[in-house]
């Protein structure tokens, strides 16, 4: 198995070239969502951590919000008692998966969790900032100083792309994007018959 990971910048489209690949992906946003509507555990600590500030089951994304941007510091708490659940869930995720010969990991922070093994490929998809910025706009629960919150716990960008195996240039047209993603796919195939 082989392990496709895809890196770049919030609101790059990282999610949608995910699924262009057509292999099992682990999407933890989509995961982190799911912890916050069903996994009651999470919800007692994360309670426990701010009696004062989270009150609901599911976990109010609002609440949430109010919560890191009322003190920066506390989005590290978050992530420290979040983070551990979806490794887990990634873990599971693998061994379901362990025998097909790609899956595809659109996870956010990583390079930044150190999730990277030898033979992971990754990927960088390299948008435009205005491209991003009117994509991020059009995102219902879009918020300004969040973004700036999240894009200190990431990696500069140029990193991410130092450390990538493939650039994919997104212009944010299909066909190109399923192109980018068909010669990708070629060259791993050919690398891995002639291993």
């Amino acid at each position: 198995m082989i392990r496709i990971a895809l890196v770049g910048d919030i609101g790059s489209g990282k999610s949608y070239f995910s699924k262009l690949f057509k292999f099992p992906i682990f999407n933890a946003d989509l995961e982190v969502t799911k912890i916050y509507e069903k996994d009651k555990n999470f919800n007692k600590l994360i309670r426990k951590k701010f009696p004062q500030q989270i009150f609901s089951f599911p976990l109010k994304k609002e609440e949430l919000i109010k919560c890191i941007l009322s003190n920066p510091g506390n989005l590290k708490k978050i992530s420290k008692i979040v983070h551990p659940i979806v490794r887990k869930k990634l873990n599971i995720f693998l061994k379901k998966n362990k025998n097909k010969k790609f899956v595809i990991l659109d996870i956010p922070l990583y390079l930044e969790n150190k999730l990277r093994l030898k033979n992971d490929v990754i990927i960088y998809i390299d948008s435009k900032n205005k491209d991003i910025k009117s994509r991020l706009l059009k995102r219902k629960s879009f918020n300004n100083k969040l973004l700036k919150l999240f894009k200190k716990i990431q990696l500069p960008l140029l990193a991410k792309k130092k450390k990538s195996d493939f650039i994919i240039k997104n212009n944010f047209t299909t066909k190109k994007a399923k192109r980018s993603v068909k010669y990708i796919l070629t060259q791993l195939r050919h690398e891995r018959n002639n291993t």
